[in-house]
């Protein structure tokens, strides 16, 4: 888990637990395993932030319970869910240039944004977690781009856990 400054989106502190899990992996049911890392991660950060991005889907899930939801919930914190592939719902349709947009629908709900954040790369699918709309969520992602397909918190968060030079560079500097 990662704490960024707003509006510069500096990496400020960092949190990593690994916490022993004994449920199996079973599609649609990620949280379940993920959310008592993210519970410890969240518990020994030194400041709270007022907004959570989760590496996951929030309502665009089959129960409508993704990752960022759950987590969302169990800390009652503002969160959005930043997926990189989908799970459910149908796409409308979506350019290939950078900022193109399309509903992710099922059942005549919408239940994300789908969102090319970069040309030749796959979209985002970016959907409410806890305590911010759709709309909320797609604007938050955006303020967060530098440049990369990815949002600054997610980038970070995914750069923390794969120890990347990025970070790895980071650590040097801040130690």
């Amino acid at each position: 888990m990662v704490l960024l400054t707003w509006p510069e989106l500096e990496l400020v502190e960092y949190q990593v637990a690994r916490v022993a899990t004994s449920m199996p992996y079973i599609p649609g049911f990620l949280s379940f395993r993920e959310t008592p890392a993210l519970l410890a991660a969240w518990e020994q950060l030194s400041q709270k932030p007022d907004l959570l991005f989760v590496d996951g889907h929030g309502i665009s899930h089959p129960r409508r319970l993704g990752v960022a939801s759950h987590f969302g919930l169990m800390i009652d914190v503002p969160t959005i869910g930043v997926a990189k592939k989908r799970l459910c719902g149908k796409i409308g349709d979506l350019g290939d240039e950078p900022g193109a947009l399309a509903p992710l629908m099922d059942k005549n709900e919408q239940l994300a944004w789908v969102w090319r954040s970069k040309l030749r790369c796959n979209p985002l699918f970016i959907s409410t977690g806890h305590r911010v709309g759709m709309d909320s969520a797609l604007m938050w992602v955006e303020r967060c781009m530098r440049g990369y397909r990815l949002p600054e918190p997610t980038r970070w968060a995914d750069a923390v856990a794969s120890r990347r030079p990025s970070f790895v560079r980071w650590q040097a500097n801040h130690s």
